[in-house]
């Protein structure tokens, strides 16, 4: 929110939904998710925003209804784009009108989250997390005491140090952190006599084989 009116129709609709509103301070950055099984980094992903990529052909209205159609035949319908007064002030803010022709290759994000059921998308990059990142993550999941977990942060780039934290879920969703073992995990976590042999390997263990 930049200006007091925004405030306050902000606060508005947000008690449409709950009497208590939470005001937080506005960060820029990548919005990442960190999933945190028995107090392991199991999964990290980017999420980004719904966007539309220009064709120099159809409106805005159309480039989001396709892109709409096509995240819900990818998710069985759990991800569409809504048009809204959200997505048309997004698109009013980066100087567009709805029935715009978006010229050829110009890429318009149309909503300000990254929520997956509003159209965003979801990216890996457990492999580029930073260590102290992955670190703060370790140190939170242990401080709530939830052994499964998905933390929110918003951070510069992945493979940096800088983040800052939003929130915590102790629901996360699994499935969509492929091609990492979240699943694997949390069986692991609940029936912990079943693991592969190769995750109960120690040090100890093999000193004492015998081989």
């Amino acid at each position: 929110m930049r200006t007091p009116e925004a405030l306050t129709a902000a606060v508005e609709l947000a008690r449409r939904f709950c009497p208590d509103v939470l005001i937080e301070e506005m960060r820029a950055g990548e919005d990442l998710r960190v999933v945190v099984i028995d107090h392991e980094v199991v999964a990290a992903a980017v999420r980004r925003p719904a966007q539309i990529t220009g064709d120099g052909v159809h409106d805005v209205t159309e480039l989001i209804e396709r892109q709409s159609r096509r995240r819900a035949a990818a998710t069985g319908g759990e991800s569409r784009i809504p048009i809204d007064d959200m997505t048309r002030e997004v698109v009013a803010e980066a100087g567009y009108r709805m029935h715009d022709v978006l010229p050829e290759g110009q890429v318009l994000a149309v909503r300000r989250t990254a929520n997956l059921h509003t159209g965003g998308t979801i990216h890996d990059v457990t492999a580029e997390l930073h260590p102290a990142i992955a670190g703060a993550c370790v140190t939170a999941s242990r401080a709530l005491d939830i052994p499964v977990t998905g933390l929110d942060l918003l951070v510069p780039a992945p493979d940096a140090p800088e983040h800052v934290f939003i929130e915590a879920n102790e629901r996360p969703g699994l499935a969509n952190h492929e091609p990492q073992p979240t699943a694997e995990r949390f069986v692991d976590l609940l029936f912990p006599g079943t693991r592969a042999p190769q995750r109960l390997w120690s040090p100890a263990g093999a000193a004492g084989s015998g081989a």
